[in-house]
């Protein structure tokens, strides 16, 4: 026996031409897609700007921005401010480590913990990278007023911490 919807069925849409952009309005209210098209030309300018010129992964940026800001880390603290499992954190380490980028020693404080740093070649490239960054970002976010941008920046801030469920 078929069951009673309480929604009445709405009228098919008619057909976009061919060559015409499709309708989102089915999509525009859903937060994960906004946040992938809005990635699309973040993706682009990184890249453009750090990706092709200095070989580096968005993650591998982001590591070396969080060395240069803190001096050095252990890798549990890198795995929770990067959300990235143990394994992944090993592999990332050993990329930038066999770049001469950053290097591994015991913690003075703790033997059994292991510190990240920057090497000099690093901290350069990381100091370098910031500049760029400044340029990159300026780019992306072009089409924001300086109150949007500081304003998009606290709202993901806010997504980005809070916990599921």
């Amino acid at each position: 026996m078929p069951r009673s919807s309480s929604r009445a069925a709405e009228p098919a849409a008619a057909p976009v031409p061919a060559g015409a952009a499709l309708l989102s309005s089915g999509l525009d209210h859903l937060l994960g897609y906004l946040l992938a098209l809005a990635e699309v030309p973040t993706t682009a300018a990184f890249r453009r700007h750090v990706g092709g010129p200095f070989g580096l992964r968005p993650v591998e940026f982001t590591l070396l921005m969080l060395l240069q800001a803190n001096q050095r880390a252990s890798a549990t603290q890198v795995r929770h401010a990067l959300r990235m499992p143990a394994p992944h954190v090993t592999t990332l380490v050993d990329r930038l480590a066999e770049r001469g980028l950053l290097q591994r020693g015991r913690d003075p404080h703790d033997g059994r913990a292991v510190r990240i740093t920057l090497t000099a070649e690093g901290a350069a490239l990381a100091g370098r990278l910031q500049a760029v960054a400044a340029h990159m970002e300026d780019e992306v976010q072009a089409a924001l007023t300086a109150a949007e941008r500081t304003t998009l920046r606290r709202l993901l801030k806010k997504l980005a911490g809070a916990q599921p469920g």
